[in-house]
């Protein structure tokens, strides 16, 4: 039997409850079932063509329907569908993944430990970072340091690393040692200061050196950031913020951590975002990338800092997870990695769409809506606001980001509002002529957009 949308949809209220989702209000308006896709492109089940301005969540770097990555995952699964890494056990595939990755990671990084996901990788950060320094001698050194409105993941360590306050809202959040500094966002914190961009990413990072030395440095054990904020609203930091942020670490000799977990494999134009800003972590978590989210993997990269200290004092180390180094997804990892290599991928993004996307967005800002427009690599956002010249933003009853995500819905477009931000990340693959259609489908919900605030009498 063939089932319609409204078959779908009628068994996904009934049943499915979607993350981050009002079940109730999700119910009543039925859920947009997407049934195949293929590069940058997505049908629904009434045959609609979307164009994934998002990567699914920031992660199909290589495109739908790549066939490579099929095979991997089939072979292995005819091959050894599974096996675990506990009891001193390993698969060639986990094996050679590691190898790889510590190929395509900055030189500090020779091991890794795998997870399922981003979430679980940045548990597992909190877990490895408490034991470093208790093998040192120094258990004190418990807290974490993060930022507001950073996204770490959603399961207690994670939700806690992060700096949602909605998230924190529910479940207690968060545990104990783990702490928070303001987000380097320029618009929000240093535009009405007066600062320029630069100026203003060096007072940002000195709050992190204010709050280790109201905490104790003593009892700091490192500092979690993603190197641009993703779900936050794509908040690329000042050039000036990281250099001093890995300045104050070493500093005050705490660990440095890069949540890589959506700038990882090539989406700001390097393979890492790290590189990207300039700076050597100790330790970065990864996921989403690293298989182009065709299977769930993601993990840890082990600086030689403290890979060297959990491997000659550390003994037994109480941590892991059934699907560590979970021999299909380390196959499909493989394959995309060679993908990314082969296509050329991260230069594609470096010398060719990057650039391009950049130049497309600053076009943006003489649109009425637009306040503030930049990109990193094939990362980027918008700003709405009602007054330009003034920078005035819309009142938050207005939520002026979901009404124009409305609009790029109904025009065949996936970009993300987060807040008054609307962002995108597209797929690896795309080419100058997507991102000119992409351009044309944005320009046109601004339009509407725009069209409804008038109206409304929001622009006053």
């Amino acid at each position: 039997m063939t089932r319609t949308t409204q078959d779908w949809q009628a068994a996904d209220a009934a049943h499915f409850l979607h993350p981050f989702t009002d079940f109730q209000a999700l119910a009543r308006k039925g859920s947009r079932v997407i049934e195949r896709g293929d590069n940058i492109w997505l049908w629904d089940t009434d045959g609609h063509k979307i164009l994934d301005a998002m990567s699914g969540l920031w992660c199909v770097n290589v495109g739908y329907g790549q066939q490579a990555l099929v095979d991997a995952a089939a072979a292995q699964m005819g091959k050894l569908p599974f096996y675990n890494a506990f009891f001193q056990t390993a698969t060639p595939p986990a094996i050679e993944l590691a190898e790889l990755l510590a190929e395509v990671t900055p030189p500090q990084f020779r091991h890794v430990f795998f997870s399922g996901s981003g979430s679980e990788g940045n548990d597992t950060i909190v877990r490895m970072v408490r034991r470093y320094w208790d093998l040192l001698g120094q258990p004190e050194r418990q807290v974490v340091i993060s930022r507001h409105n950073a996204y770490h993941g959603s399961t207690m360590a994670g939700a806690s690393l992060g700096g949602m306050s909605g998230m924190h809202a529910q479940g207690g959040l968060p545990i104990p040692g783990i702490v928070h500094i303001e987000q380097p966002y320029w618009w929000q914190h240093g535009r009405e200061r007066g600062l320029t961009r630069d100026e203003f990413g060096l007072v940002a990072a000195r709050w992190l050196e204010e709050k280790i030395e109201a905490i104790g440095a003593h009892r700091v054990a490192a500092f979690i950031g993603e190197p641009i904020q993703g779900a936050g609203g794509v908040i690329i930091p000042p050039a000036t913020y990281w250099p001093e942020i890995e300045r104050i670490c070493r500093r005050h000799g705490i660990l440095l951590v890069t949540d890589e977990v959506i700038t990882g494999f090539g989406r700001t134009g390097n393979w890492w975002g790290c590189e990207t800003m300039g700076v050597k972590p100790d330790l970065m978590t990864f996921a989403k990338g690293v298989t182009s989210g065709y299977v769930p993997l993601g993990g840890v990269m082990v600086g030689d800092r403290v890979a060297d200290v959990l491997i000659e004092r550390g003994g037994e180390f109480n941590h892991g997870y059934t699907y560590s180094g979970h021999p299909v997804a380390c196959a499909v990892a493989l394959a995309n990695i060679r993908l990314i290599r082969e296509q050329r991928l991260v230069e594609h993004v470096r010398d060719d769409v990057g650039p391009y996307l950049a130049a497309r967005y600053r076009e943006l800002l003489e649109h009425p809506l637009v306040g503030d427009a930049e990109t990193c690599g094939l990362m980027g956002a918008l700003l709405l606001v009602r007054d330009k010249a003034r920078g005035l933003p819309f009142a938050e009853s207005v939520e002026i980001g979901m009404v124009c995500r409305g609009h790029c819905f109904r025009e065949g477009l996936i970009m993300r509002a987060v807040g008054d931000r609307m962002i995108v990340a597209p797929p690896l693959v795309i080419t100058r002529e997507q991102i000119d259609q992409m351009m044309a489908l944005i320009h046109r919900c601004l339009d509407l957009t725009l069209a409804d605030a008038q109206r409304q009498g929001w622009m006053g």
